[in-house]
């Protein structure tokens, strides 16, 4: 009995005299001594994004005519010699007037926002599978090359840092801040019903019936 009582004794107190260190480890752990500080030159090789308004671009240019070539090489397995996508690989030219349409074609010409888009996607995530693979002087030839596919660029023309903000993309005006906490503010609800919101749930429809992707307009599915 006098055994066990010892024993208990010496946890508590090996219990007391670690408390303090356990506190002071819980509100100032220290420094575990792994990693470093980034250099700068490590930090600059990763700040490469581009924005619409030109910042972060680099100096080079390169030519439709240099930019098929790299197209036809890097790039043309996957998107098609003319940009029209191979396999489930996204298409990047044509599709012009179809944003209305059942079906819109997103493409550089068609849905793309800014030259700057194109040329920042290039420059960090392309080729697919060697990323980051591509000098600055061939992501201008390649973004200048799908320029002309989209027939916004002549087949003469050299896209430079100089020259890069003057190509506007034909769906740049429906891009817009977004403005949901002005427009939509009035509709958020602070203390949403998360159980038994509706006396009844009605299917309207299904979608082995409808099919997901409807051929015929206005054909849809709609649970209320």
């Amino acid at each position: 009995m006098s055994r066990f009582r010892n024993l208990l004794i010496g946890a508590a107190c090996a219990l007391a005299l670690a408390s303090p260190v356990l506190a002071q480890q819980k509100t100032a752990p220290e420094k575990t001594g792994l990693g470093r500080t980034a250099l700068p030159e490590e930090v600059a090789a990763w700040d490469i994004d581009v924005r619409p308004d030109g910042q972060g671009l680099p100096a080079g240019k390169g030519s439709v005519k240099q930019g098929e070539e790299l197209y036809i090489e890097r790039c043309a397995s996957c998107h098609g010699d003319f940009g029209q996508g191979e396999g489930r690989w996204p298409v990047l030219a044509g599709g012009q007037g179809s944003m209305k349409s059942e079906r819109p074609e997103k493409t550089i010409g068609s849905f793309w926002p800014f030259t700057s888009t194109v040329f920042d996607y290039i420059y960090r995530a392309m080729p697919y599978g060697n990323a980051r693979s591509l000098t600055a002087d061939e992501t201008y030839a390649i973004t200048a090359f799908l320029l002309n596919l989209n027939n916004l660029v002549p087949d003469d023309f050299v896209l430079s840092k100089e020259n890069f903000l003057k190509v506007r993309l034909p769906n740049e005006p429906t891009f817009y801040d977004d403005d949901r906490e002005q427009t939509e503010k009035h509709f958020w609800n602070r203390t949403p019903c998360m159980t038994q919101c509706k006396t009844e749930v009605k299917v309207l429809n299904r979608a082995r019936i409808v099919d997901v992707t409807p051929e015929e307009a206005g054909r849809n599915v709609r649970v209320e």
